[in-house]
Parts: structure tokens; sequence; C-alpha cells
């Protein structure tokens, strides 16, 4: 029996928190997890885990091991990608996740893009406005957008992003035009899944509490929702330039209260510490950045 049997299965569990989950993530059957485990624990005469219904949980010889163990599997990863790149062409599965709205704009066709120049590579591609620990459910990339929360993942900057405050010409007849962050109080705002809409006085980030105001009367967590409900006139809306660049350039849309405009952002592509070594990543991330700085608008 090689002394590696156990170890992949183990580190899944002893990451995940879930014999279920790391079955997932390693692709086999969660008896085929608890098997190589309950060998391991044999071969080693000592319990790993502490197993509650509720949940699994490290003994304090399974921390141990996990310490060890995760650096063995990292050289060992480390070594078959190195072998990897001698090939210098993307190949395997690549998973990755994005925002549904930005995705199936942009994202998605330069993917597809890739496949067409690229297809010995497999692209399984999640979109969803959730956040996804890339980690921990298998993702090789994410594309980001906007501030990054602070995470141990690598991030490389894809592409500017601004935020604009606007309204259609239609509301702006009927309800006026603000000229002063104060004024905002007094006007109906269309909110997202954030109640706050940032905007900047003096170098420093000011926050508006966008459904708080008593006159937030319509939310949605879509940004393309947001954008049709502003056409309409029914209120002001702060979106990324992608939604409403054109809208503002044909006179559908005002910008307003450019003077305290939010600094740029960005779209991010973010991903776990070595994964930009594989060609497949560090090619489609390369891929991206040049394709969406092309069509991001100026």
């Amino acid at each position: 029996m090689s002394h590696w049997e156990g170890i992949d299965e183990f580190a899944a569990v002893a990451d995940c928190g879930s014999f279920t989950r790391a079955a997932e993530r390693l692709g086999v059957s969660s008896s085929h997890v608890s098997r190589h485990i309950a060998a391991l624990e044999d071969r080693l005469q000592t319990r790993l885990f502490h197993r509650t219904t509720r949940s699994v949980q490290l003994t304090e010889a399974g921390r141990l091991l996990h310490g060890h163990c995760q650096r063995l599997i990292d050289d060992r990863d480390e070594a078959f990608r190195s072998l990897s790149e001698l090939q210098q062409t993307p190949t395997g599965l690549l998973r990755m996740t994005c925002a549904v709205a930005y995705g199936e704009r942009f994202v998605v066709p330069l993917v597809n893009d890739f496949l067409e120049k690229y297809p010995r590579l497999q692209v399984d591609i999640v979109l969803s406005n959730q956040t996804m620990d890339l980690v921990q459910d298998g993702f090789d990339l994410a594309v980001r957008l906007g501030r990054l929360q602070p995470s141990r993942l690598i991030a490389t900057r894809l592409a500017p992003r601004q935020m604009y405050l606007c309204a259609a010409p239609s509301y702006l007849e009927r309800y006026g035009t603000p000229h002063s962050l104060s004024d905002l109080q007094t006007h109906r705002c269309l909110s997202g899944s954030t109640d706050h809409w940032v905007f900047q006085v003096d170098g420093e980030d000011w926050l508006f509490k966008a459904h708080s105001n008593g006159n937030g009367h319509w939310r949605c967590n879509s940004g393309t929702a947001i954008l049709d409900a502003a056409l309409r006139g029914f209120g002001l809306c702060q979106l990324p330039d992608y939604y409403v660049q054109d809208h503002m350039a044909a006179g559908r849309l005002v910008s307003l209260l450019p003077a305290h405009q939010p600094p740029n952002t960005a779209v991010w592509a973010v991903y776990p510490e070595r994964r930009h070594t594989l060609p497949k990543v560090r090619m489609m991330v390369d891929h991206l950045r040049q394709g969406l700085r092309q069509c991001t608008p100026p």
C-alpha cells in the first residue's frame, strides 16, 4: 500500500470540514473518502478527526499531520505543474466564476474566443452574484468587480471600472435635478444588492444609504433591471460604466454630480496563490485582460 494513499482525502476533509464537500471537491464518493481516511488512521494507529453529526474537527494529531501534508501536496502539485509547463498549452478543465450580467456580456464571449484557439481546454463557468470560495469550491479563477475584500487570494487588475450616478431626462423633468449630495435625500432611488452608494468628498469616500431615505421605493439585485427602471424614469441609479455609458452617450440617461463621482475601481482576475503557474490560468488571465480593456468604455 502506498504511503500517499489517503493523504489527498485527509487534506480535503481538513480543508472543507466535511466528508461530503471533500468528496465533491475530489470528484469521488463520500464512501471512498471515508474508506481511505479510515485506512490512513489504521496505518497511523491514531484518530485524525473528531466526528459528530454536525461537524468534523481535526484532532491534535490531525492538525500536526495536516500541516505537513499540505506542504507535501503543494510540492507534489508544483512538480506536476512544472512538467505541464513544458507543453505551454492550456489543457484540462478550467473552472471559473463571474457575476451574472458582466459574465454574460463580456467574460463568456471572451472565454469562447479562447476556446476556439485552444480546443483541448474544457471550461466550467459558474455565473453567480454570490462570492464563491475559490479554494473550497474548487475554482481555478474568478472575475470580480469593484473593491476586493482582504484575502489570501492573488488578484490581477484586468480593466478599469467607473461608477455613475444618473437618471433619465423624463425623471429630471418631473422631479428636478440634484445639485448636491444633500439633494439626494429628496429623490427617488433605485437600489440594488447594497444599500450604499459611494461618492467622493475631498478625496474621501462618502456613503449614501439609497434605500433608507424614505424615497427608496424600488429595489432589485439585478443591474439590468435597475437600468431598465432608470430608463423608464422611475428614479436615480448608480451603476457601472458598462451598463450606462451607451445610454448616456445617446441622451437616454444624464450623468449627475460628476464632482463627487467615486474614483475608478477595477475588474479583477482572482485566483488561489499557485494557480497562476498553470498555463490554462495564466493564459486565460492574459486573454481576458486584453479583451476587457478593448471593450471598456473610454
